[in-house]
Parts: C-alpha cells; structure tokens; sequence
C-alpha cells in the first residue's frame, strides 16, 4: 500500500509516497518553506501558517496523483512552536516557532517569562516552548480574540487537509509544548489551571496515528507525531537497540528507553507505541557549520573579491595538520536552558589557527555537544545501543561529520538508504494507523540502511 508523508520543516516542506510493501520511496518532493513573516524585534521567528498549508497541499496534489491509489496521509513538523486558530479552524495568528526567543525576555528583575512558568508550574520549560509562547503572548495581550485553539503546525495542517474545525494533538507533539504528565501521557491540567491558562484551548487529544478525517479526494489523514519521533521512525530498524544522531538544521541525540525516569539535561518524549526516547538537543547543529562557511566566504569576498562557489566541498577536503587541536565550544546560540551561553574557541597557539583545524574543531565540537548528552543517560541505556544511526542532511552529505561522529561513539554510522526520514516516518504513522503493521516496532523493519563509508 502506499502512503504520503509530509514533514513541515524549518525551512522546507517535504513529501514522500512510501511503499509499505517494498520499503521503497516511490517519489519524493521537497520545496522551499518560503513562510517566514519580517520580525519587529530581533527576538521574534514567525511563519505564515496559510503559506504552510498552500505549500503542503502543493506536494500532496502532486504526489497523488502518478502513483494511483494513495491508503493515507501523514504530517509531521517542526515541534515546540504554536498558532491560534479561531472556531472554525482558520489561523488567526502566525505560527510561533521554536526559535522564537519571547519565552526568554525577562518579565520581572532578572526573571524571563520561561522561568516564571516554570515557578509557578513546577516543570522545567524553556523559550520556544508552546506555553511558554502562550503565556508571553497572554501577558502581552498578543492572544487573539477569536482563538479557540492553539496547536502546532503539524496538527494545524493537518486538520486542514482533513477538513476538520478543531485540530487534535498525539502525545508525541503535546509533550513538546511543556506542562505535560509524561507518566501519564496527557497535559497536566490541574497544574495549567493553576497558572491560570486556559485549558478549553488545548487540541483534542488522540493517539499517534489516529484516523482524524480525509482529503476531498476521500483519502484518510492521520494524527501527527513530532518531527524528533518521525525522524526515529523513518530512519531505524530496531529502535531498542539504536543511538540516533541527527544533524541538521538543529542537533538531536536520541535513544528508546522502556519506562519514565527523569534525567536532569534530557528531555523526555514520548514514543508512539510505547516507551520514551531520551533526548539531548543542540540549538545549532549544522548551523554551527553554517556559520564557519560564512565566515570563510567573508573573508574570500573582502580580500579577493569573490569565493568559491562550493566552500563546504573545500572545507571537508582540508587536512588537520599535525598541530594540537583548537577546543571549540558550538552553543552560539545558547541552550534551550539558558540562551545566554556563547561559543568559545580556545587552545589557540603560533601554529593551530588554520582554516583547518578550525573545520576540524567546528565539527567535533558539534558531536561533542551531542556526546556530553549521550553521557547523561543512564548506563543501562547505553549499554543496549548496538547501532549508530546518522540522520539529517549535515551527516547524510558530510562524509567528514560522519566520521568525526565515529570517532567519538566508537560506532560505525549507518545512515537511512532514502532521504527525508522524518517524511517517511510520518508515512509510517499513517500506515500503522490504517493496520498495516501490528505496531511502530513492527513498521521499523523495512527501513534498509547503508554505512557511511558508502557515500
């Protein structure tokens, strides 16, 4: 059977037709994510939701209609970030992302909003969070007057797919808005009341995969899971026995865990099917990297007039030289617990600051951060992890990140033979919804890897 799957990014919106038979993609298409609405204040990151959903139903349209019969749809997304919609389920504000920084304004002395929730609620919420969002937003009189709903963009787009007025929630996507009882997979509603936010806003709540209506063409739409928990799902055989590494726009490190136990610098998440998946997250990523080729092309502009067309092709090419390394530290953006922290490069001496070495510390301090996350959890998980899982285009198309990454796990990355994981993960949840699979652990074993060394 073939199912479409449809992974709202940061900055693109990707859509796969997955056979559930073969494991194979059948097509694929990815186009530009072209939603981002001009910022008042520097602190704020926010996309049109229309434009989101126009986009989408673009890829949809297109998929659907080579391949013949489509079984299902699934949608997964960009998590944390919320929009308001009224009661006939329409936007009536933008989509607040994740990176939207209003959480970390400070409210009162040095006190930001994200830690006065978290005063009052007892959880630990950072800026970017859905509530922590929506409790700015609602000290600042931003809550529209007609909002009936808030949710994420993945349950907004679809519910407008489905042609529903009221969007629903997994509990993958509602643990990423904070104030959430991961022992018993629901929001904490006595604990949101207290904090006198409105409960009467939530989505509805549903399991992963839940059939939530269908296109006009009568095609089933299923319920969203976040994009970190699609990822796994379209990239893994055996989730119970894998380390995931994802680097892409962000950073995520990831590992199933069978039963809730609080880690103090992991987040919790549930796993559809059961479980939980300890997670560590970097707010740079790739964009460390990003950065470090920006900096590179500067320099080539300012002192000949050009750069080279290809600068990343370049920088992976170079060799470290026989000096000692530079210590670099890639949190230029601060950590979802203090955004305050800045990078650092340190170690520097007459004969290491070269190009080279400067690509070589930019990339192992962007796998250092993810392993000081992997420390953290606790030893009996890390001891059932047999198999390293690179995923993201930053591992997928970086030989050298790859191989850093070994380096520092001791394990041979094996990366997912088709691209867009998170796509195909969200096509998984439909298809396990439709029946296709007894269950998430089942659907994993038509995910076919190849090793990085096999670029």
């Amino acid at each position: 059977m073939n199912f479409i799957g449809i992974d709202i990014g940061t900055s693109s919106i990707c859509g796969v037709v997955l056979d559930t038979r073969s494991g194979k993609l059948l097509a694929s298409l990815t186009l530009p994510n072209n939603a981002w609405l001009p910022a008042r204040h520097p602190w704020e990151r926010m996309q049109n939701p229309a434009r989101i959903v126009a986009t989408a139903t673009k890829i949809v349209n297109s998929l659907s209609g080579p391949i013949g019969r489509v079984a299902g749809i699934g949608v997964t997304g960009q998590m944390h970030g919320i929009l308001y919609v009224d009661a006939n389920g329409r936007n009536v504000s933008p989509l607040f992302t994740w990176q939207d920084e209003r959480g970390g304004l400070v409210v009162k002395k040095s006190m930001t909003y994200a830690d006065d929730l978290s005063r009052l609620t007892g959880y630990t919420l950072a800026p970017g969070f859905g509530f922590v969002t929506h409790f700015y937003n609602l000290k600042n009189g931003r809550v529209p007057r007609a909002t009936a709903s808030l949710c994420t963009i993945a349950d907004y787009v679809g519910m407008r797919l489905a042609h529903q007025r009221h969007p629903s929630i997994d509990p993958t996507n509602a643990a990423s808005l904070g104030i959430f009882d991961l022992r018993n997979l629901c929001f904490d509603a006595n604990v949101i009341r207290s904090a006198r936010l409105r409960t009467d806003l939530l989505p509805r709540p549903v399991p992963t995969g839940t059939k939530i209506g269908a296109t006009s063409e009568g095609i089933p739409v299923y319920s969203a899971p976040g994009d970190n928990q699609a990822s796994i799902l379209g990239s893994v055989r055996d989730v119970k026995k894998s380390l995931v590494v994802n680097i892409g726009t962000s950073g995520q490190i990831s590992a199933w865990m069978p039963l809730y136990q609080r880690i103090n610098g992991l987040d919790l998440r549930p796993f559809p099917g059961g479980g939980y998946i300890a997670v560590g997250a970097s707010l740079c990523g790739g964009k460390a990297y990003a950065l470090l080729e920006r900096f590179f092309r500067e320099v080539c502009i300012r002192f000949t007039g050009a750069a080279p067309k290809d600068l990343y092709a370049i920088m992976n090419k170079l060799d470290a030289a026989a000096a000692e390394p530079l210590s670099i530290d890639t949190r230029f953006s601060g950590t979802r617990r203090d955004p305050s922290i800045r990078g650092t490069i340190t170690g520097i001496s007459m004969s290491n600051f070269t190009p080279s070495r400067l690509v070589e510390g930019f990339l192992r301090g962007m796998v250092d951060e993810l392993n000081s996350f992997y420390r953290l959890m606790p030893p009996k998980t890390r001891r059932q992890v047999s198999i390293l899982v690179g995923s993201g285009n930053g591992l997928r198309f970086n030989r050298r990140l790859c191989t850093v990454v070994e380096q520092v796990f001791g394990m041979r990355v094996n990366i997912p033979a088709h691209c867009e994981e998170a796509a195909t993960g969200a096509a998984l949840t439909a298809a396990v919804g439709e029946g296709c699979f007894r269950n998430y652990f089942e659907a994993g074993k038509i995910i076919k890897h190849r090793a990085s060394q096999k670029f």
